[in-house]
């Protein structure tokens, strides 16, 4: 082991056997380690105490509608590329009580909501999915709005990001400049080397806290010639083998003069509208909000949970939905997705993780419809 310290930008080579120190070290610091591990079938997030919990030797086969693991002969413990979970469900709870009331006497007395922030450590973060965190950090922590439940959870989240050298059929984040590489956001970044007979993990450090952590853990110094050369091999074959493709160089024009292009009402003859494409993306943030009051009138509550643009419901407004069928409830869902996200945001609203793809029911394609509208301009 080196006797400097690390600090940011350093790159070190971390063996297999060691690995197990980093999961130590983040317990020993009070963090709640969350990563990859198989549950019934697919890769979720979950807790994480020991390096045997996660996927080694797994993989997983990703196309329109289809999902399945495949066990690999190499021994890899970051095989998969990801699942149906995204970091969002716990930076975002699903469901949150924003604030509850009793009845105090003559009136009423609201009672402020304890911290409910978790001090988590992400470990396996894919680099689109650091690109996803910084979206819902743009949506939660902006110059208008600052979501507290969100922020409280976010700060301390420690982040030890692995970039993806094997994309699924599925992926796209090349198209959108969010991997397969993770360039910021993240406090560790690994990059897996099974070659040969060797396996070990190039580290890199990406913030003091990083730093601090790998100053604990068992390291030698990395070769620029073997280690480092590797791994810009491993990267650089990811960026060819991605399963899709989206041009976004023009999306703003060419969604604003096809507003009624007649893809949408093709593609919403397949849609079902059940709103897996929303539960499963990093970035989508819709909630409906709901009053609770005890029948006996002692206290109120009001709680936020997780919603879909996908409902008809979600668009209602006095007298109906804004939005009452499913072309346009689809065409929303997009262009928000690709065009009027950019508008509110100043960055897209898509980061290529295929998930959408993926665990769409009916196998609807967001590169493909997107496609459909740029190559068949509406001729109407």
């Amino acid at each position: 082991m080196t006797k400097n310290p690390l600090k940011v930008a350093d790159e070190v080579v971390i063996e297999r056997d060691d690995l197990q120190q980093i999961l130590q070290v983040l317990g020993d610091d009070g963090y709640q380690t969350i990563g990859p591990v198989i549950r019934e079938g697919s890769m979720e997030y979950g807790e994480l105490k020991t390096v045997a919990q996660l996927p080694i030797g797994w993989r997983d086969e990703q196309g329109p509608g289809t999902y399945r693991l495949k066990k690999s002969e190499a021994p890899s413990l970051f095989g998969y590329v990801v699942g149906a979970h995204s970091w969002k469900r716990y930076l975002y709870p699903s469901i949150a009580r924003l604030w509850r009331s009793e009845r105090d006497g003559s009136g009423f007395r609201v009672s402020e909501e304890k911290d409910q922030s978790h001090v988590y450590a992400f470990f396996g973060v894919r680099s689109c999915e650091i690109s996803a965190i910084d979206v819902l950090d743009r949506v939660f922590n902006n110059e208008q709005f600052s979501d507290s439940i969100y922020n409280g959870i976010r700060k301390k989240a420690f982040i030890l990001a692995v970039n993806c050298t094997s994309p699924a059929g599925t992926c796209f984040c090349a198209s959108m400049n969010t991997g397969p590489r993770a360039k910021t956001g993240f406090d560790i970044a690994l990059t897996e080397l099974l070659d040969n007979g060797r396996h070990c993990f190039l580290a890199e450090v990406g913030s003091e806290r990083g730093a601090s952590v790998l100053n604990k853990v068992t390291f030698r110094a990395a070769g620029e010639e073997d280690d480092k050369a590797l791994a810009r091999g491993l990267l650089e074959g990811a960026l060819r083998q991605m399963g899709r493709t989206l041009d976004t160089s023009n999306l703003k024009t060419i969604f604003s003069d096809n507003f009624d292009h007649p893809q949408w009402e093709k593609v919403s003859g397949r849609c079902l509208t059940c709103g897996n494409c929303t539960m499963v993306c990093p970035t989508c943030f819709c909630h409906s909000i709901e009053d609770k009051t005890a029948l006996d009138g002692q206290y109120a509550e009001r709680w936020r949970k997780w919603d879909s643009c996908f409902t008809k419901d979600f668009s209602y407004i006095h007298g109906g939905s804004i939005r009452s069928s499913e072309k346009s409830r689809y065409r929303q869902w997009l262009t928000h997705k690709l065009v009027t996200w950019m508008e509110q945001f100043g960055t897209l609203g898509c980061v290529g993780c295929g998930r959408c793809i993926t665990w769409c029911p009916v196998g609807i394609d967001i590169t493909e419809e997107a496609k459909a509208i740029m190559e068949k301009p509406n001729t109407l």
